[in-house]
């Protein structure tokens, strides 16, 4: 079983990203989709696994991509922070990318609210902020993406532990 932490919005609190990475144990891969605000480094150390990063709205200076196309297992994955297609409006700008590029998954963050959304094609995961949560409640979440023995996908959001 591959576990791949995905985060979103840390906005230089990582308070909670340290308290989610010992909450969910050391994953296989840890996935940043923007607004780290200049601490990848910081982000990349307290990891303790590879790293995938990205920049995001807030992330003014940085010389990270703003977007990136990886392989997980046998699923091609769009990372992006998703405001470069109007997110906060809706995800069918989202979609439509990801289907012109023949992605399986596309991951995003931005709106601070945790999504997974499937369809026959495309599955849709933003895993809300560990800082600013916008969504009801207002729990700090990140999700988890495994791969099991048969090379399928799963899902979960988490919620940190209060």
């Amino acid at each position: 079983m591959k576990k791949i932490m995905v985060v979103s919005d840390t906005h230089k609190h990582h308070r909670n990203l340290a308290r989610a990475l010992e909450q969910a144990g050391t994953p296989d891969l840890l996935i940043h989709l923007g607004d780290a605000e200049g601490y990848e480094d910081y982000i990349a150390d307290m990891a303790g696994c590879p790293l995938e990063i990205i920049s995001g709205n807030n992330d003014f200076f940085s010389m990270l991509d703003k977007e990136k196309e990886i392989r997980i297992g046998k699923y091609k994955v769009l990372l992006t922070h998703g405001h470069y297609y109007y997110v906060s409006a809706g995800l069918d700008t989202l979609r439509k990318e990801a289907y012109s590029r023949g992605m399986d998954i596309v991951m995003f963050g931005h709106t601070h609210r945790p999504l997974i959304e499937y369809d026959k094609e495309l599955t849709v995961i933003n895993p809300g902020s560990l800082s600013y949560p916008r969504q009801e409640g207002r729990q700090p979440s990140y999700a988890i993406m495994e791969i099991d023995r048969r090379g399928k996908v799963h899902f979960t959001i988490a919620y940190l532990r209060q």
